[in-house]
């Protein structure tokens, strides 16, 4: 049961001594329709063996979670304010002196990230009593997942223009929500979306709320390093282009008469 509650299995088999009755030990936090796969696959082979099997959940979803989807919608909220943030940002980006362009977007998204992240966690895990665990923690998450997903739009808009707020959608809604193993657990999805999807922002929030909801903190370490590079990487890419915009300036006009 212990490797259950650390993320190390999603399930695990007890077997009887004196029956023929098992006992199949899952972890719904961790996705029930991953639960009722394991299940149905353990039974019908327990009963091919003759035996039966009495399935247990030890890790339960939350009554307001129901099939994880506050949880999956909390992280799609938050993954949607990063990219409106960015696009407000590169939409006044022009209007600003070049110089001071990096460092206010980047005061910006930091604010932003701190009051959305506070939002979230206040209505789904205070209001709505919906998604559990550690409030600190759920704050702390979806801050940084607002800033990595808020920065990662600007960077693209720095980089390609108009085109990036089009690529940000891309990486973020059109692969990123899909690949998230929000609704269909990781481990179900095809071999494509199943490679993509942690390494991404929306499908690393996903695993990190799930952790900190229902595993308190375990596996929670390989999705916050994944938005903290998204969030660093990005950042780094406005805080030069802002240094490269400010150094590059068109020559001063000359005012004065010729000769």
């Amino acid at each position: 049961m212990d490797q259950i509650h650390s993320c190390q299995v999603d399930g695990a088999l007890v077997l009887s001594r004196s029956g023929n009755e098992d006992l199949l030990l899952v972890a719904g936090g961790a996705g029930p329709l991953l639960a009722k796969e394991l299940a149905t696959h353990v039974i019908v082979s327990e009963r091919r063996q003759g035996r039966t099997v009495r399935v247990q959940d030890v890790v339960p979803i939350a009554p307001g979670d129901k099939r994880l989807l506050s949880s999956f919608s909390l992280v799609v909220g938050w993954c949607f304010g990063g990219i409106l943030c960015g696009s407000v940002q590169a939409w006044g980006a022009g209007r600003r002196p070049a110089g001071s362009r990096a460092s206010v977007t980047t005061g910006v998204l930091l604010t932003y990230s701190v009051v959305a992240g506070l939002l979230g966690s206040l209505v789904a895990r205070t209001l709505l009593n919906a998604v559990p665990g550690e409030f600190w923690a759920l704050w702390a998450l979806g801050s940084l997942l607002v800033l990595a997903v808020g920065a990662l739009t600007f960077a693209l808009y720095e980089l390609a223009g108009a085109l990036g707020i089009g690529l940000a959608l891309l990486l973020v809604v059109v692969l990123g929500v899909p690949s998230s193993g929000g609704v269909y657990p990781t481990e179900l999805l095809p071999t494509f979306w199943r490679a993509v999807g942690p390494s991404l922002p929306p499908g690393a929030g996903v695993d990190a709320v799930r952790s900190i909801a229902y595993f308190h903190g375990a596996g929670a370490g390989g999705p916050l390093r994944a938005l903290s590079a998204w969030a660093a990487g990005c950042a780094a890419v406005i805080l030069l282009s802002g240094g490269l915009a400010s150094r590059v300036r068109p020559p001063a006009p000359q005012t004065g008469r010729r000769p």
